[in-house]
């Protein structure tokens, strides 16, 4: 892991809300209400957390303009990340 990534990994690391979003979406494409219910956290939180890991280019929006039903999925960073997490608990 290069620097700049180790950094947006420990982002995500020290938030459990960050974590559990990152490791709901590896390997797929899901709507924030799909996140939430698999992760067991409230939606407006995971909204918050979408738009956190989004300003850090973890996730992406692949239908920014859908006002209902957008879908996000890993970056390579968010992949490279993910990886590194599942060895965190």
């Amino acid at each position: 892991m290069d620097d700049e990534t180790l950094k947006v990994f420990a982002y995500v690391n020290i938030s459990s809300y960050r974590v559990k979003t990152v490791k709901v979406l590896k390997g797929q494409t899901k709507t924030p209400s799909a996140i939430a219910r698999d992760s067991g956290i409230k939606l407006n939180h995971i909204s918050k957390v979408l738009r956190q890991l989004k300003n850090w280019k973890v996730v992406e929006c692949l239908n920014e303009d859908a006002h209902h039903g957008r879908l996000y999925r890993l970056t390579s960073v968010g992949d490279e990340i993910v990886d590194h997490l599942d060895n965190f608990g």
